[in-house]
């Protein structure tokens, strides 16, 4: 079963979790606060009300800055936790982490100073809070957040806001529902003009009969100038008491609402982290993995369109760009040539095509939209390699047309029926005489022959090319594009060095700022969910 310091020890923990992560509750609504969802202790009262007495008396230590007018000008987180006896005592800032205060006069002037950081050595206040450590045998776990005393008037050096001001600072804290006030009045004044009181009463409404066991409001009259100081110590002792205690009642009933928040916060922030992407290492090797395995992202859309799993389909290209001619040995040769037009458009086509699938994969990975210099690098890459393999496809299928140019194919020629009409000897054809005419009709009939031969065999050859020049622009552009697309990027890219990997995985600082802020924020929540696991709860 949870303890009673069990339970204010794990809120501590997370508090000081939250503090070392950057969580200080409000402000940022970008995240969910944890801190503001767990339950704390306000130190509420007006200006020379003995705010810093009962404080000082619960750490057992002077250590805060004391004088006229407003002395606390920013809120001060103060964390205690307790040492096993006979260790030594100390204090660390939240600003100085790695630092030991054991002087506790230091502790009180590096208040001041960082006051005077922020505010100038002014009269001015600042919602930014200094978070304060003290680790003590002589203290309880408890976290206790000091906020500047409550004015009616303003002082020379203040603006005239200077009142609405502090009352809104502190009203921003105590208005939290998980707020325990500790509002404290002397005891020279009336409890029922204390604004301590009254704001407390405002936003605690079933404080105005104070009880530990049923309300959040803790009322203390300080006694400390008429009843003497060791009467005040065990007054500010049993306020610590009433405090702990009250907190522990609150921690009991806020733990599964805790919980809840604790573990739904952490299904979004991996689930952002999935869409952001994790952070990039920062080795060389590293780098180079990542941005290998982000061409491969895009390669495999890219294989997709060409196996026609989209709108392409590489095998039975457009064979109407192939266009027959006609000729004839010399005639052949002559109109053989004239297939090098569409046979290099039926080239380019597909080049045509072939750019536009990268852009489209491109545009469909989403891993690479992080990184915008390499999405552009790999785009060019990627069309540097078309334009090699349109190069090579053109050659090649100029080669198939000449090929078809240089060599007849003998056995369509042997195929042809052989006609050969004899004129009688003597005869010239110039005469007029039924023998020159029919000289002149067998000329007809032979030149007519040999044009359909000629039909005939371009249009054979441009069966052949409309099957070659097909698997030939294949095979040169779409094998080659499948298989060998960033081949040669990869080479130039494992010759790169660190930084010109770092300059190819660039990204939006926006969205490494939110990346870095999800991480440290999924941290936090990590860390107190182990926390709560480690409280053995009653069941």
């Amino acid at each position: 079963m949870a303890t009673m310091e069990s339970l204010i020890g794990l809120v501590n923990r997370i508090q000081r979790a939250c503090t070392a992560l950057g969580d200080y509750g409000g402000g940022d609504q970008a995240f969910s606060s944890l801190w503001d969802a767990l339950p704390s202790v306000a130190v509420v009262g007006g200006q020379s009300s003995g705010k810093s007495s009962v404080l000082e008396s619960i750490v057992g230590r002077d250590f805060l800055p004391r004088g006229s007018g407003i002395v606390t000008r920013r809120p001060l987180v103060l964390q205690l936790q307790k040492l096993e006896d006979g260790q030594q005592e100390y204090a660390e800032f939240g600003h100085m982490p790695r630092r030991r205060f054991t002087d506790f006069a230091l502790v009180r002037k590096e208040i001041q100073d960082e006051t005077d950081r922020i505010t100038g050595k002014t009269k001015q206040i600042s919602p930014v809070p200094i978070h304060l450590s003290i680790y003590s045998p002589n203290v309880v776990n408890l976290t206790l957040i000091d906020l500047p005393g409550l004015t009616k008037v303003a002082v020379e050096g203040q603006p005239e806001s200077i009142v609405e001001d502090i009352e809104n600072m502190v009203r921003s804290y105590v208005e939290k529902p998980n707020c325990i006030i500790l509002a404290i009045s002397p005891a020279n004044q009336d409890i029922a003009t204390s604004d301590a009181i009254k704001i407390a009463r405002e936003v605690d409404p079933s404080g105005k009969e104070p009880s530990v066991d049923k309300f959040k409001l803790l009322i203390l009259n300080e006694i400390y100038n008429e009843l003497g100081i060791s009467i005040f110590d065990s007054y500010a002792l049993h306020t610590g008491e009433r405090t702990f205690g009250h907190l522990e009642s609150v921690i009991r009933a806020r733990i599964p609402s805790i919980t809840s928040l604790i573990n739904k916060s952490i299904d979004e922030l991996e689930s952002e982290l999935d869409h952001l992407g994790r952070p990039i290492a920062v080795d060389a090797g590293a780098q180079l993995y990542t941005i290998l395995e982000l061409c491969r992202a895009f390669d495999k859309i890219f294989k997709e369109h060409l196996d026609g799993g989209y709108d392409y389909e590489a095998d039975g290209y457009q064979p109407h760009l192939i266009a027959p001619e006609q000729g004839y040995r010399r005639l052949i040769e002559g109109s053989l040539n004239y297939f090098r037009g569409p046979a290099e458009a039926s080239v380019d086509a597909v080049h045509f095509v072939l750019k536009e699938l990268v852009r489209k994969s491109i545009g469909e990975c989403q891993e690479l939209k992080r990184f915008p210099t390499l999405q552009s690098t790999i785009a060019g890459a990627a069309n540097e390699a078309l334009e090699r393999f349109r190069e090579e496809s053109k050659k090649t299928v100029v080669r198939l047309v000449d090929m078809e140019s240089s060599y007849l194919t003998v056995d369509f020629f042997r195929k042809l029926p052989q006609e050969v009409e004899k004129v009688g000897p003597g005869v010239n054809p110039r005469e007029n005489s039924p023998a020159a005419a029919n000289v002149d009709r067998y000329a007809e009939t032979h030149f007519r022959r040999i044009g359909s031969n000629v039909s005939s065999y371009v249009n054979m050859v441009s069966e052949t090319l409309r099957n070659s020049i097909p698997k030939a622009v294949v095979y040169c552009q779409v094998k080659e594009a499948k298989q060998n697309l960033l081949n040669y990027f990869y080479t130039q890219i494992g010759k790169r060095e660190g930084k010109q990997l770092s300059e190819l995985l660039d990204e939006d600082p926006a969205l490494m700022e939110r990346r870095q802020q999800c991480a440290k924020r999924l941290e936090l929540y990590k860390k107190a969910r182990d926390e709560v696991d480690s409280v053995s709860w009653a069941r």
